[in-house]
């Protein structure tokens, strides 16, 4: 189980950082950058390319801490990593996305570049899951040679169904919780519903 603390830092004036401030979620510094780069460490080592984040609960924010994430792969290996906002009930950086054309006609997702090497894939509107899932694996697929690693938050969609097929797609699937909040029965339970062979484990924030 991994456990990392969000301490946010105030953002520069203009910045990408800045940019994410203004929908609520703030990169941090100090002991997340720690935990990111531990828990980026372990992924990459392990050759876990493409892991999906389910919440523990209904409270839980997955975008902070995949970002987070992101920015540690990007440190880590000096490639690209994208990151993807599949939450098909409401999107987290949705607001990034908004009046922006998809990436193609085929596809429900913009791309938005953070510091260069972070590519943040968000819906411009809410989709249903039938839709995401064919278009997640596509990204998947197309994105096989371009992104070192892919993070998923999995918002959203059912655990029975919907979540089988997202992972599907994906190395290792990972469950988020809040520290002092989520309880261990419920984290146990839902631990239980994870794809077999996938399950990465769980990571505490707060």
């Amino acid at each position: 189980m991994w456990q990392a603390p969000v301490v946010a830092s105030p953002a520069a004036p203009g910045s990408d950082d800045e940019i994410l401030a203004s929908i609520g979620l703030e990169l941090g510094d100090g002991m997340i950058q720690a935990a990111c780069a531990q828990i980026a460490r372990r992924m990459h080592g392990s050759r876990i390319r493409v892991v999906g984040f389910v919440p523990g609960d209904d409270h839980v924010a997955i975008p902070p801490l995949i970002v987070h994430l992101g920015l540690a792969l990007c440190d880590l290996t000096g490639g690209t990593v994208a990151v993807v906002d599949a939450n098909v009930r409401y999107p987290g950086l949705g607001m990034l996305a908004e009046g922006q054309q998809t990436d193609s006609r085929e596809s429900v997702f913009t791309t938005r570049w953070l510091r260069g090497s972070l590519a943040l894939l968000s819906p411009p509107r809410v989709e249903r899951a039938g839709e995401v899932v064919p278009q997640l694996a596509r990204v998947l697929l197309d994105g096989a040679d371009l992104f070192a690693h892919v993070l998923v938050d999995l918002t959203g969609f059912e655990l029975l169904g919907e979540h089988a097929s997202a992972a599907a797609c994906m190395d290792a699937v990972a469950l988020v919780g809040r520290a002092h909040h989520t309880r261990e029965e419920e984290l146990i339970a839902l631990a239980d519903l994870m794809p077999h062979g996938r399950f990465l484990g769980v990571i505490l924030v707060g």
